[in-house]
């Protein structure tokens, strides 16, 4: 099993490496489901990626947000230059970005994000006749689901273990698209869910606010034995000591070491187990949604009561009984568990937090002076006399086959030994004396006659020029030469041609969420020209679920509910966030797939460069939008409306499948039906969730009169 550790930048990648991870994964500027990290430059990548190839690990480029065709094509030449240097691998989250990575560059690993939500081995099978090698599985599945799916696909699986939770489902949250226009399918989320909501009964929490999740030994041991390959540390905004320290914390669990985790001392919001044993609503801290740190006391008096000791330099912060921040400061002082301390705090004050542990992060800051990760080398060393010495220097694979071998053979010849001879542990010692490098000697092989002289400074020369001459041939192993691949491949640089569309006439479709606005509806269709009616579907389709989705349904809204389909005329829903003509293209390969609703994250001039598809395109022109798709109850089982700072209003709605967050007020666009036409779509869609009939009657009311309430979220704005 191996780790895959987070770096947003090169410090914090230096960490991981230290650490021992074999996998980092790491934005590009500008790109990837975490803008706002440092991240790194063209140059520091290449960095990483010999930094990463000396010391056995691999380096993983995140582009996993959804790309418009400009974005697709202009980093083309980027991508070459980090193909042809070695870069392992590109996570994505969008499925035709993934089709025009693997026809352009054959050889590079194809990940698929935990923004894909790929939540079922059907979807996986199906990713991996695209050409994707490995699937980031969705936080939200249980062992019992990982399991399953295991027992179905022999596509890798990589599993988060730790980390920051969302409370939405990666990839189907837009909250912060569609309140500020800052998606986080475009990696700048403004975490919405982090911040205080009030209640319908008037209770403001944190709301949506999850702890963060900390796999212990039992669930490394359970992810083990089914065969898991990968399991993933999130952390690209996190610090230096907490990659270090966490990486650290699961080599040893992969190590079969019960190691105490001190993660929870250097960042701390609140841990859980996450979903790994189904869903939990001990998930969740409505105290607080920030990095409190570990609390170590609470007042009694005008006296704290220590529950850990504490030295000179740690910082604490004063909290008061509802969870606020009330100040910090940095102590002076050694102080002991169970003491009694005397010391200022702000009225109020209930709870000692520690924010920040001298003793860890000093013992961290030494490890990582002190430690590096290795490569493990052989030698293979034959001394004949009257014959040149000879060193082989190979690495092998986790099976023992001997990979890049490399031969150096001396310029002089070996002689008899006058005096004393030289004896195998002379020259053990001396080809195991690797110094400040890369290296550590795993295994030495030799093979000498007896009674011969070999001068100790001969072989320090052949044992240097072969680890140099071995280190360059491991970098370039890995360097790749594009052109050549694909001109050997009677292949061309894979670019869409998109053919300008046409205006058409509009047809009208209608999503329902119940029974009532079907039979409505259903009533009136031939005086609204409404072509279709369908039953809104849940945007997941877990592995325990399956059998809840209703596969006659013409509308899917996921890859399940579209592959496994029974009709020959289905339409997608536009939660699969379709924003470019590469995922057209792909998507127009299902037979039975009719027409696609395009992203609402997307602007009206780019709805209008997807160009002509055999697909028919639809908009979505009303709609109290979706949020949010939540896998735990945060509603005890009943609906809630709850407001934010802004006074928006987000209706809360629980059903068989989970939980869903809507927005209140509308997107409606039907005043400008004609302007609509000019944007080459096919179709327009009304979609329904908590409307009550009087509600469908005003908007049907508007696509005659076209006046009425108008509101274009990012239709005009876009997202960032």
């Amino acid at each position: 099993m191996k780790i895959v550790a987070p770096a947003g930048n090169m410090e914090r990648f230096y960490s991981a490496i230290s650490a021992t991870a074999d996998e980092i994964y790491l934005g590009l500027k500008g790109f990837g489901a975490r803008r706002n990290a440092e991240n790194f430059t063209v140059e520091e990548l290449k960095q990483a990626i010999d930094y990463a190839h000396l010391r056995g690990s691999r380096i993983f480029l995140t582009l996993n947000t959804i790309m418009t065709n400009r974005e697709i094509e202009l980093l083309y030449p980027t991508l070459k230059d980090l193909y042809n240097y070695g870069l392992d691998a590109i996570i994505v989250q969008d499925l035709g970005y993934a089709e025009y990575l693997h026809k352009n560059f054959p050889s590079i690993e194809i990940h698929g994000s935990t923004q894909m939500t790929v939540a079922n081995y059907h979807e996986i099978n199906y990713l991996k006749e695209l050409g994707f090698k490995r699937i980031v599985l969705p936080r939200e599945l249980s062992f019992e689901e990982i399991k399953e799916i295991r027992e179905h696909t022999d596509m890798e699986l990589e599993v988060f273990v730790s980390g920051s939770l969302c409370i939405s489902f990666s990839g189907n949250c837009y909250m912060s698209s569609f309140i500020g226009g800052r998606s986080g399918n475009r990696g700048m989320c403004a975490q919405p869910c982090r911040k205080e909501y009030k209640t319908s009964c008037g209770e403001k929490s944190y709301f949506l606010s999850p702890k963060d999740q900390l796999y212990g030994f039992d669930e490394i041991k359970k992810l083990q034995e089914i065969g898991v390959e990968s399991i993933k540390v999130e952390g690209r905004m996190k610090d230096v000591s907490y990659v270090y320290e966490t990486v650290s914390y699961f080599r040893s669990l992969i190590n079969g070491i019960d190691k105490e985790e001190n993660t929870h001392k250097l960042f701390n919001r609140g841990y859980s187990k996450g979903y790994f044993y189904n869903n939990d609503k001990t998930i969740m801290n409505r105290d607080y949604s920030y990095n409190m740190g570990e609390k170590i006391g609470e007042v009694l008096g005008k006296n704290i009561r220590l529950d850990e000791d504490i030295v000179s330099g740690d910082g604490i912060t004063f909290v008061s009984k509802d969870y606020k921040n009330l100040g910090g400061t940095y102590i002076n002082k050694i102080a002991y568990k169970n003491e009694k301390l005397i010391l200022n705090f702000p009225d109020g004050t209930k709870y000692i937090f520690r924010n920040y542990n001298k003793r860890l992060n000093d013992e961290i800051s030494k490890k990582l002076k002190n430690t590096d990760k290795k490569l493990e080398i052989n030698f293979d060393f034959t001394a004949k006399l009257n014959e040149k010495l000879n060193l082989k220097i190979y690495l092998e694979d986790e099976n023992g086959n001997r990979i890049l071998n490399l031969e150096e053979i001396s310029e002089t010849l070996t002689q008899k030994a006058q005096k004393r001879a030289i004896s195998e542990e002379d020259i053990k010692e001396k080809l195991s004396e690797i110094g400040d490098s890369e290296f550590t000697v795993k295994d030495i092989k030799i093979d000498i006659d007896e009674n011969i002289f070999i001068p100790l400074s001969e072989l320090k020369n052949i044992k240097r020029n072969a680890v140099e001459k071995f280190r360059e041939k491991i970098l370039s192993y890995f360097r790749r030469d594009l052109d050549s691949e694909l001109k050997e491949n009677n292949q061309e640089y894979f670019k869409l041609e998109i053919e300008k569309d046409e205006p058409k006439d509009l047809e009208i479709r209608v999503i329902v969420s119940n029974e009532e606005q079907k039979s409505f509806l259903e009533n009136l269709k031939d005086e609204y020209n409404i072509r279709e009616i369908y039953y809104r579907t849940y945007d997941i389709a877990k592995q325990s679920m399956l059998s809840q989705h209703n596969l006659d349904n013409k509308l899917a809204s996921n890859l399940y509910e579209l592959l496994e389909n029974k009709n020959s005329d289905v339409m997608l829903n536009w939660n699969m966030n379709i924003v470019n003509s590469y995922t057209i293209s792909v998507l127009e390969k299902i037979e039975k797939l009719e027409s696609f609703i395009v992203s609402p994250e997307i602007n009206f001039s780019k709805i209008r460069e997807l160009g002509k598809t055999r697909l028919k395109k639809a908009l979505l022109v009303y709609s109290k939008l979706k949020g949010m798709t939540i896998d735990v109850d945060i509603a005890e089982n009943k609906d809630e409306v709850i407001t934010n700072k802004e006074n928006d209003r987000f209706n809360i709605i629980r059903n068989e499948y989970g939980t869903e967050i809507f927005l209140d007020k509308p997107l409606n666009i039907i005043n400008i039906m004609e302007d609509i036409k000019k944007l080459n779509v096919d179709i327009v869609v009304l979609e329904f969730t908590t409307e009550t009939i009087e509600d469908i009657k005003k908007v049907l009311k508007q696509l005659k009169t076209r006046k009425g309430e108008y509101r274009e979220y990012n239709y005009k704005r876009g997202v960032y």
